[in-house]
């Protein structure tokens, strides 16, 4: 049966906790890729931080996969193919959240918004290569890029106006409550 894997949390939480510049810069962050919580924008923080790490020990010298960082980051098209390794120490969390399967859904016109994107995604609606993907934080690689697509049939503008249409219904039926008349208890009977 074997030992039981060890889990780890996949990130670093911030030393500054109550940075009141770090905390509005990553809510900011949350809004515009529809982020699910901070914990999803702590993972790429941190996997820049282990790029950054392992960087610069290679142009220390102590390492020789600098060529192997920057092929994998190009794969990914977060840096050009030709980039050198001082190039990798200014990749930003947006580099690698625009490469999130959630934004490049959002970018090809399959949904409207972040969040939409995220709900078909999680749904089920979206295949790269044919293969249903779940999971919004996936990375897509540049060539599949162009493999991205529905796995089912939706229609986009029929569903978003049912939920316009709920919600313009929803908010008449609490307009109408609350301008109805009350009637007090033991008047009237």
């Amino acid at each position: 049966m074997g030992d039981p894997r060890r889990i780890r949390k996949k990130y670093q939480p911030t030393k500054m906790m109550w940075n009141r510049q770090r905390i509005d810069e990553e809510h900011a962050l949350k809004r515009k890729y529809g982020l699910k919580n901070l914990r999803e924008l702590w993972k790429v923080t941190t996997e820049i931080s282990k790029i950054r790490r392992n960087v610069r020990e290679a142009l220390a010298g102590r390492s020789t996969e600098g060529d192997r960082i920057i092929g994998r980051l190009a794969r990914y098209d977060i840096v050009k193919s030709g980039a050198t390794l001082d190039d990798l120490l200014v990749v930003s969390p947006e580099a690698i959240l625009n490469r999130r399967l959630q934004s490049v859904v959002v970018s090809k016109g399959l949904a409207k918004t972040m969040n939409q994107s995220r709900q078909l995604i999680t749904h089920g609606f979206i295949a790269v290569e044919g293969r249903r993907v779940s999971a919004p934080g996936y990375l897509v690689q540049k060539d599949e890029e162009s493999k991205i697509g529905y796995y089912r049939p939706i229609d986009i503008d029929h569903a978003s106006k049912a939920i316009q249409a709920n919600m313009v219904k929803g908010a008449v039926a609490q307009a109408a409550e609350a301008n109805a008349p009350r009637k007090i208890a033991g008047e009237g009977e």
